[in-house]
C-alpha cells in the first residue's frame, strides 16, 4: 500500500501497482534503491514505463549509509554491466537453444519408447530415471526462457515456458515466475516477520529446515507459550539427516502448488495470493490446458499405456517424480544453501547480496567439468547468473572470469566448490544451525 522505490536517484511511487508485468516482485524493494535489480531484470528502454510513477528527485547527500568507496564500487559494477552489453553477450544463440530443446525432447521420446516397446522391469526403471532427468533439464530450459534470455519478445519466452513448464513438467509458469523472481530479488533473505513477504521464498522452509538460528526460532511466535513445538524441535535437530529425503519429495510439492495456481485453488505465499487476487493469471486458458495435457500424457505413460497394475504404475510415477525432485533440488541447494543469510532489513548492496549468498559449482572429486556443465544447466555459474539473470546460458562462461576478477579487485567474497565439497558445506551448515538451536533452547528453557 505504500511502496516508494529509487531508480538512478529518482523516486517513484509504485504503491498498489499490481499490474506490474513482472508481478509482485516489485514490492520487495519498497523503500530501497532498485537501480541494479531493475537493470538485471529488464531490457533497455523498460524504464520508460516508470515515468507515470515519478514523484521527485532523490538528494544524493541524504543517503548517509553510502560512503565514497561504496559509490565507487557501485559505479564499477554498473560499468562492468555496460561493458558486457557492448560485448554483445546478452544476445542468445538460437542454434544452441534449438539443440538443447531437441536433445531434451529426444530424452522424453526415449523414455516413452522404453515403456511402450519393453516389458522389462529394468528398462522401466531406467525410463523413469531418464524421465526424471528430462524434467530436470526442462527445468533449466524453462528457467532460461522465462528469464527472457532467449527471445527479446517476452511473449515468446512466456509461451515457451508454458510448453516446457506446464505441458512437459506440470509446473505453472506464473507460480514459478512469482517464486523465482522473488528469490532473485532478495536471495537468502529472511522475512522480517512470519506475516511479511519481503524475504526469499526459496529459504522459507520452516518448520522442516532452518538456515539460521533466527529462522529456527521463528515459529515460537505462533505458540501462546512462546516455545518451540515438539515437531519443530525434532525437525531442526535432525535436519542434516532429513535434508536429502526432503529433496526427494520436492517435485510433489511443486506439482501441488502449480496445480493450485493454474486452477485458482490457492497460492503458495501471501505475495502470490495477492498477485492472483489483484492481477490473476497472465495466460489463464493456456496454463490450465498445459497442466491438463501434462497429466494426460503422464497418466498414459505411468500406466504403461494401460498394461500395468496400479502398484506398478505408482512405482514408475514415484521413481520418476522423486528422482527429478532430487536432481533439481540438489543443484538449487548447492547454489545457495549454506551461504550467507541476511535479515530483510539489513541486506547489503545488490552486488554483495548476490555474490555472498551464492556458490558456483565446479568439477572435482572425480566429477568432470563437462558433466557439471550439463547436469547443472548453466547454474554451475550461479554467482554470474544472479548478477546477470538475462545473460543467455551459451554466453555466461564468457563473463565468469571478469566477474571473478572484479570481486577480487573490490575484496568481495566469491565462493566456488565442487559438488562433493558443496554438499558437505550444506550439510555442515544445517548441522551447525541444529547445534546452535539446541544450545540456545537449553539456555532458554534449562528445565528441559
Amino acid at each position: 500500500e505504500d511502496a516508494w522505490v529509487v531508480y538512478q536517484n529518482r523516486v517513484y511511487d509504485v504503491s498498489d501497482w499490481h499490474e506490474h508485468p513482472g508481478g509482485g516482485v516489485i514490492f520487495t524493494h519498497a523503500g530501497d534503491d532498485m537501480t541494479d535489480i531493475f537493470a538485471a531484470f529488464h531490457a533497455q528502454g523498460s524504464q520508460a514505463m516508470m515515468k507515470k510513477f515519478f514523484i521527485g528527485d532523490l538528494i544524493p547527500e541524504s543517503v548517509e549509509h553510502k560512503d565514497q568507496h561504496q559509490l565507487d564500487f557501485e559505479k564499477g559494477y554498473r560499468d562492468l554491466r555496460a561493458k558486457f552489453v557492448m560485448m554483445g553477450i546478452f544476445k542468445s544463440s538460437k542454434p544452441y537453444y534449438a539443440y538443447k530443446c531437441s536433445f531434451n525432447m529426444f530424452m522424453w521420446l526415449l523414455a516413452v519408447a522404453m515403456v511402450y516397446f519393453s516389458d522389462s522391469l529394468a528398462m522401466h526403471i531406467g525410463s523413469a530415471l531418464l524421465l526424471g532427468l528430462f524434467w530436470q533439464q526442462c527445468g533449466w530450459l524453462a528457467h532460461d526462457f522465462l528469464h527472457h534470455q532467449v527471445f527479446k519478445q517476452r511473449k515468446y519466452g512466456d509461451l515457451s515456458g508454458i510448453f516446457i513448464g506446464n505441458l512437459m513438467q506440470g509446473f505453472s509458469m506464473q507460480w514459478w515466475k512469482n517464486k523465482h523472481n522473488g528469490h532473485h530479488a532478495v536471495p537468502n533473505l529472511h522475512n522480517s516477520s512470519l506475516e511479511s513477504q519481503d524475504g526469499d521464498p526459496d529459504i522459507d522452509t520452516m518448520p522442516l529446515l532452518a538456515w539460521s538460528l533466527k529462522q529456527a526460532q521463528s515459529f515460537r511466535e505462533l505458540n501462546a507459550n512462546g516455545k518451540d513445538s515438539t515437531f519443530v524441535k525434532y525437525a531442526i535437530k535432525f535436519q542434516a539427516f532429513t535434508y536429502f529425503p526432503i529433496l526427494l519429495l520436492a517435485r510433489l510439492s511443486w506439482l501441488n502448488e502449480s496445480f493450485k495456481t493454474a486452477y485458482g485453488l490457492g497460492a503458495s505465499t501471501e505475495n502470490a495470493k495477492l498477485e492472483m487476487e489483484k492481477r490473476g493469471l497472465q495466460y489463464p486458458r493456456l496454463e490450465k490446458i498445459g497442466i491438463a495435457l501434462h497429466y494426460s500424457w503422464m497418466l498414459a505413460l505411468s500406466s504403461g499405456f494401460g498394461r500395468w497394475s496400479i502398484a506398478y504404475s505408482l512405482m514408475y510415477f514415484f521413481t520418476a517424480t522423486c528422482s527429478s525432485g532430487f536432481f533439481l533440488a540438489l543443484v538449487f541447494g548447492l547454489g545457495h544453501n549454506g551461504m550467507a543469510v541476511y535479515d530483510a532489513t539489513t541486506r547489503p548492496d545488490f552486488w554483495k547480496l548476490q555474490v555472498t549468498t551464492t556458490r558456483n559449482i565446479t568439477g572435482g572429486h572425480g566429477i568432470p567439468q563437462f558433466f557439471v556443465d550439463w547436469f547443472c544447466g548453466g547454474l554451475q555459474y550461479q554467482v554470474d547468473h544472479h548478477l546477470f539473470p538475462m545473460m543467455p546460458r551459451n554466453n555466461i562462461v564468457k563473463c565468469h572470469k571478469l566477474v571473478e576478477s572484479f570481486c577480487k579487485e573490490w575484496d568481495v567474497e566469491y565462493h566456488e566448490a565442487d559438488m562433493w565439497d558443496g554438499t558437505v558445506e550444506v550439510l555442515s551448515h544445517l548441522q551447525n544451525v541444529s547445534d546452535d538451536f539446541l544450545v540456545d533452547m537449553v539456555k532458554d528453557f534449562p528445565a528441559m
